[in-house]
């Protein structure tokens, strides 16, 4: 085993918590050792939903963990408000691990790799003198957005504080996407007050990321040029998938319902809508139930991740006599093996919420999408998806801000009906695979790594 013994630590939500599991998986695989750090919260969620524990490698990765800074029932999913507590509480916890570790029997903490949202994690280790490296587990482009705060502050885009004095449309540069003003990432979180917390944080990251030794992204060069020519100092390592080592992901919060692969396996080639939000979704009672009706007006078969608490109520959330008229046509399940369902040849699109790992896992796939995004970083990637890799289509709300189950039903159609958005996103997996084969620029920046490592 190598001498090498890396604590790893995300941010503490599914999103960051996935794809740090894998690369940490990979490192395993190398013979690195890795002790992994989530919250007290989010340690007895894992272990809960672990069922099966051969998904990790407990030979090379220790599952511990540290306070979050808030009471037991206190709303986690208050981004402000979380924040702060692990600003104030996780850097000293995290410390006393260290040294624990450190004085104890086996090998000493020799790397840090954190998740870049969190850069405080980066300034314990940068206090410690263990070499450091900032992880982010989303677009490239999101991240170079980020390290461009003092320019935009400059232009007069955003005031200091990360508020933006007027609408306006910008554009990083020429090939990424344009944005809006109302899209940037911290203003798509919570109340103002939470908008302004999340904006410092960042800054304060970004300091700790640039005095970083290595800043790793999960993405791949190709699929986002621009965003690495405006930004060399963040590398690509993706797209982190469990089927490139052969290897099933870990790190999921909710129990995964494996019986929908069996389903899967019954359906025509390219027939089913697979239908799933992610962690953070929540909608209310009129909107789900437009979405029930359209898919059971499709005609086709869908599988839908309907998680416990995706709705804002308590009682059935779907129309009466749904589950009975839809049959066996549709399955409802509350956590699916997202990776190994998009693989599937069933599959005929992704109706998602355009979080980084569905994007990323959807491209790998050569999926077309629908696109609903939620909140943060999800409404640039459906950007990337519908205006710059032009692999799916977004969704118009009504004056209500509704999306119709005939809106649904006319971008189904319109998707499906065009064999242009299935080709599109066949090159695209194209260009993801080969970004992580031999020879290609992820697979590169990987062994550059660990050979570093190694050092």
């Amino acid at each position: 085993m190598s001498k090498q013994h890396i604590l790893a630590i995300p941010y503490p939500a599914q999103g960051h918590v996935i794809p740090l599991m894998e690369l940490s998986q990979c490192l395993a695989n190398h013979g690195f050792k890795v002790t992994f750090v989530n919250t007290e919260h989010n340690h007895k969620r894992i272990m809960n939903a672990l069922a099966d524990e051969s998904h990790i490698s407990r030979d090379h990765i220790h599952l511990v963990s540290i306070p979050d800074g808030l009471e037991p029932l206190e709303d986690r999913n208050e981004a402000g408000r979380l924040s702060e507590a692990m600003q104030r509480v996780m850097p000293g916890k995290l410390e006393e691990l260290i040294e624990k570790i450190n004085q104890g029997e086996g090998q000493i903490i020799t790397c840090v790799i954190a998740d870049q949202i969190s850069g405080w994690m980066l300034e314990v280790a940068e206090k410690m003198k263990i070499r450091r490296v900032a992880f982010y587990p989303a677009a490239a482009a999101v991240l170079a957005l980020k390290l461009s705060i003092p320019k935009l502050i400059h232009e007069g885009i955003i005031n200091n504080d990360g508020t933006a004095p007027k609408g306006q449309m910008f554009q990083l540069a020429p090939n990424m996407p344009i944005m809006k003003t109302e899209h940037l990432l911290w203003l798509c979180i919570g109340d103002l007050t939470t908008q302004k917390i999340m904006f410092q944080s960042m800054v304060r990251s970004n300091k700790a990321t640039l005095a970083a030794d290595w800043v790793l992204c999960n993405s791949a060069y190709d699929l986002e040029p621009a965003a690495f020519t405006l930004a060399p100092e963040i590398l690509p390592i993706g797209p982190l998938l469990a089927s490139n080592r052969l290897g099933n992901s870990a790190g999921y919060f909710w129990p995964q319902d494996l019986t929908c692969l069996n389903w899967l396996d019954q359906q025509p080639p390219c027939s089913v809508i697979y239908v799933a939000f992610g962690s953070f979704t929540v909608f209310n009672q009129t909107q789900f139930q437009e979405l029930a009706l359209a898919l059971e007006l499709s005609k086709r078969p869908f599988l839908w991740v309907v998680r416990p608490d995706i709705t804002d109520k308590t009682s059935d959330p779907y129309p009466e006599g749904y589950q009975d008229r839809v049959g066996s046509r549709g399955l409802m399940v509350g956590w699916a093996p997202q990776q190994k369902v998009l693989a599937h040849p069933s599959i005929a699109c992704f109706l998602s919420h355009c979080g980084w790992n569905s994007t990323i896992e959807g491209i790998s796939n050569g999926v077309p999408f629908l696109c609903w995004p939620y909140f943060a970083d999800q409404l640039f990637n459906e950007s990337y998806i519908c205006d710059v890799w032009k692999v799916g289509l977004k969704f118009n709300e009504n004056e209500s801000g509704i999306i119709t189950q005939g809106e649904i039903m006319n971008k189904l159609d319109q998707l499906l009906g065009d064999e242009g958005f299935k080709a599109r996103a066949s090159e695209l997996k194209e260009l993801a695979m080969t970004s992580v084969k031999e020879g290609g620029q992820s697979n590169k920046t990987f062994k550059n790594f660990i050979e570093w490592m190694k050092s």
